[in-house]
């Protein structure tokens, strides 16, 4: 007898529960009736013969016997108790064998995981963590390791058959490339570690931004594991890879800048150039009952739609939503891509029942579903890992009892529910219909489900060769490109007050008028662990949102809006836009970019973070509203005739094909390049230059007079913004000896005149240099230009905080009373008032310096300290804020505890 488990539309409980209850008779393991997939089943005619390999384990549980969360953040967690299990066809009936039986010593409990197939069918890969060893430190143990099964030869093998090379960082999810070599995720980081030594900091493999993990990112190596290379840069995960039909590489990256926390999919070509956002930053709020859910283990179905395991980002259902959704015509849920031709109004479907709930706070009516694995058969069909809805019920006896979930059940004030119960199934998606092969097993779970089925090879991508698809130049240099077109494009919107081509035009607009008039490349820091350096919360500063930033240079705007210019590859970078003074003008950039060596990415233009409009993904979003030259041959309207521009062109490529692509400064610098001065003359050049500081500055020497790829600017506040405070400012006489004014800012911003007696800081602001009180590893400057503080007065020659009289709603004042709300009196039968101390805000905030006006109007041509600081001590102060205002941005240069 063929037993089938109808899957409606709408699954209705009072229809559907005595077909649930028969079959939890004998799939729950109560009742004494045979089971699901015993021996009288017989083979679905229309599977194919096909064999099928899936991993069997123990449900992963706590000390007191409840499921372990799983939490996606956490992908390295050892569960053992698991073995590779090969079953000859998917039916019942079927032969089953155990693939890493006798691989380690009996009674060695080894974990595996994230099970892949060849496009030909012939081959298994997958991850395999070896067992644990007893007394041994965390970070000594086995890590995970890329196996691979050969169906003709039945030979069981790792990829990376040294020893040392395995255990060189945590591999898994690996996937088939179309020419045989290997992606997947690890926490190797090879560019990443090369980039640190170049910087002149110790090799190590960087943390996620939660810094709780080592970042798995993706890698690529020969079929033999040699040649490894690392071809993403997240700061947080990049997982669960998979090769499209088209050879592009579809993950999950988890985008966690800023405590984002977005699990979302991207794609890459396989030597890592093409980078970009596919789908899901603005759709997580689509779960069962619009709970936030992350979209995990992207799969190609032969619709070209994907596969996804929706499910919360910590789960102890050990299940997720089977959710197709359509790549192709959108970017989010509700938002098609601008030439999206979908026929549904939503990109999201739910392969499962409506009674199939991903939210952890509620039973799954529907049952629970561990893993998938779409057929290409032409069956429409999908192979999944799920248990029943099962309720757990002591009788009189106090034996406990698997039952049903029917509805009057659930609604029993105290239902419990039972541990599930994992069987490998196959679904028909047109039937409505799932179908058994493996009865679960209580206490055990099977998934990780794949079919050892031929399907079309994905086209095979080929790695940019240098001098042929990559300029040569650049990847001498180890850059490569980004053009934007144009800054004032948002979203396929001009922003601009009179339109582009008048911003563009210097006879109508001259540079002071231009909003955006320079670019900012900002880098991550690799955060270490503790074991190489414990970095508290005052290593950071006020906030460890942004961890640590460094800042790689500057490049300016051209008229359009559009900028062209290289950057270090191999990287994570972001990009701030910014005004003359080099001030942010806009929120964040929150997404890592990355180039490859020769590569150029381009952009239309900008995108604000609450918008879920398509962005960063080309063929979804509107086009550039910079149509670019009008006419080849003619320089832009009203310009320098040289920079004659090709149809198309924007200012910027205009530029960079004439006189080479800009090469960052780590200075802000401004030249009139397009004026032409037989029209009118050119605006004034400027700069903000280093040089000019008379303090330490945040790059070195060689790096001021020549940009290359390595080079960093790198602001610690006490080696580089505390000395502002306290550099000489002193204003003589004619003389050269008598000081007539001391503009030094710890002269009234500090404890004392310059006569040695107290004195309260000029507006409640102390700038000193000593340890603060509040927090001894900040300066007293840093934690008073932050935090909020209380107002200080001299009373008998010390300094204390003012205390006035606190007033109730009415404006009256407020008296101390007892225990029965009786006023108490003071010596004079006077009622004693309430006193609070005076609240100070901080003059400064890590949003960045358009935040900190209370400290820059200080400055300005208006403000009181107006030429105290220099062009360039304010263009400092200002960027150190744009990215974050911490209190060290090198890990290294943290002193210990």
């Amino acid at each position: 007898m063929k037993l089938r488990l109808k899957l409606p539309k709408v699954m209705d409980i009072r229809l559907t529960g005595l077909l649930i209850s028969s079959l939890l008779v004998s799939a729950c393991g109560g009742g004494g009736g045979e089971g699901v997939g015993g021996g009288t089943q017989q083979p679905d005619s229309v599977v194919q013969d096909l064999p099928i390999i899936y991993v069997k384990r123990t449900i992963p549980v706590d000390d007191l016997g409840a499921i372990q969360p799983q939490d996606l953040r956490n992908p390295i967690m050892f569960n053992p108790g698991a073995e590779l299990l090969l079953r000859a066809l998917a039916s019942p009936t079927a032969a089953e064998t155990s693939l890493t039986t006798g691989l380690f010593a009996e009674g060695e409990l080894i974990d595996i995981k994230d099970l892949a197939v060849s496009s030909d069918g012939t081959r298994l890969i997958f991850a395999l963590r070896a067992p644990e060893l007893e007394g041994v430190d965390d970070d000594e143990q086995p890590t995970w390791n890329i196996w691979q099964y050969q169906l003709e030869s039945q030979q069981l093998s790792r990829i990376i058959s040294s020893d040392l090379n395995a255990e060189q960082g945590q591999d898994m999810a690996p996937a088939f490339l179309p020419d045989g070599r290997i992606v997947f995720s690890s926490t190797r980081q090879r560019s990443n570690k090369s980039t640190l030594l170049d910087e002149g900091k110790p090799q190590f493999s960087g943390l996620e931004e939660d810094r709780q993990v080592e970042a798995l990112v993706l890698h690529v190596m020969d079929e033999d594991g040699g040649n490894i290379q690392q071809i993403t840069f997240n700061q947080s995960h990049d997982l669960d890879p998979t090769v499209m039909l088209d050879g592009k590489i579809v993950f999950t990256r988890w985008d966690n800048m800023a405590n984002r926390n977005g699990f979302n999919l991207y794609r890459v070509d396989p030597d890592g150039r093409n980078m970009e956002f596919l789908y899901g930053n603005h759709s997580h709020q689509t779960g069962t009952n619009n709970n936030t859910i992350q979209f995990t283990q992207p799969m190609e179905m032969p619709s070209g739609q994907l596969l996804t395991m929706t499910r919360a980002t910590q789960s102890s259902k050990l299940s997720a939503d089977l959710t197709q959704i359509d790549v192709v015509n959108f970017t989010e849920n509700d938002q098609a891509s601008f030439s999206g031709s979908g026929s549904s109004a939503l990109a999201q479907t739910s392969m499962t029942p409506d009674n199939v709930s991903n939210d952890d706070s509620e039973i799954s009516v529907g049952g629970y579903y561990a893993s998938a694995f779409p057929l290409w058969d032409g069956s429409n069909r999908i192979l999944i890992s799920w248990s029943a809805c099962r309720l757990s019920e002591v009788d009189a006896n106090n034996v406990e009892n698997i039952v049903a979930c029917t509805e009057d059940r659930l609604v029993a004030p105290d239902v419990v529910e039972a541990m599930p119960l994992f069987g490998v199934w196959m679904m028909s998606v047109d039937e409505g219909t799932i179908l058994p092969i493996v009865t679960g097993e209580e206490g055990f779970m099977y998934t990780d489900l794949v079919a050892l089925q031929p399907r079309a090879t994905p086209t095979f991508i080929a790695d940019g060769m240098p001098g042929v698809d990559l300029e040569q130049s650049l990847v001498d240099e180890r850059v490569g490109v980004i053009h934007i077109r144009s800054v004032y494009d948002f979203d396929g919107i001009d922003i601009t007050a009179d339109g582009i081509v008048v911003m563009a035009d210097p006879l109508q607009t001259t540079a002071t008028q231009r909003t955006a008039r320079f670019l900012r490349i900002v880098k991550a820091v690799s955060m270490p662990d503790d074991d190489l350096v414990d970095l508290d919360g005052s290593a950071f500063g006020r906030s460890n949102a942004q961890l640590m930033r460094e800042i790689l240079g500057y490049v300016p705007v051209e008229p359009d809006g559009s900028v062209k210019f290289k950057v270090p590859a191999n990287v994570s970078i972001a990009i701030s836009v910014l005004d003359e003074q080099g001030r942010r003008l806009t929120p964040r950039h929150q997404n890592w970019l990355q180039v490859k060596p020769g590569e150029q990415l381009d952009c239309s233009g900008c995108h604000t973070g609450d918008s879920s409009l398509p962005h960063g993904r080309i063929d979804a979003q509107a086009p550039s509203i910079n149509l670019g030259a009008a006419i080849t041959g003619l320089p832009f309207p009203n310009t320098e005739p040289g920079l004659f521009a090709d149809e198309g062109e924007t200012m910027a490529e205009t530029y960079s094909r004439i006189n080479g692509v800009r090469t960052p400064s780590v200075d802000i610098q401004f030249d009139d390049d397009w004026t032409d001065e037989t029209l009118r003359p050119k605006d004034l050049s400027f700069s903000y230059n280093y040089s000019d500081l008379t303090t330490q500055a945040p790059t070195s020497f060689g790096c001021m007079a020549n940009w290359v790829a390595d080079c960093r600017i790198t602001i610690n506040y006490v080696d580089v913004i505390q000395p502002i405070w306290e550099l000489s400012r002193e204003v003589f006489d004619v003389d050269g000896i008598t000081v007539i004014q001391d503009n030094t800012c710890i002269a009234c911003h500090g404890l004392s005149d310059n006569l040695g007696q107290a004195q309260v800081p000029f507006a409640q602001l102390d700038l000193s240099s000593t340890a603060s009180t509040d927090d001894p590893d900040l300066l007293t400057s840093y934690r008073e230009l932050f935090f909020n503080d209380n107002a200080q007065e001299i009373m008998n020659d010390a300094i204390l905080d003012q205390l006035i009289p606190l007033l109730d709603a009415n404006g009256d004042p407020v008296f101390e009373v007892d225990a029965n709300g009786d006023l108490i009196l003071d010596a004079n039968g006077d009622p004693i008032p309430v006193l609070v101390t005076v609240g100070i805000s901080p003059a400064l905030r890590v949003a960045g310096a358009l935040a900190s006006s209370r400290l820059f109007d200080l400055f300005a041509p208006s403000g009181t300290h107006f030429g105290r600081l220099s062009d360039a001590e304010l263009k400092l102060i200002a960027e150190w804020l744009d990215i974050g205002g911490q209190n060290y941005n090198n890990p290294f240069d943290v002193p210990p505890n």
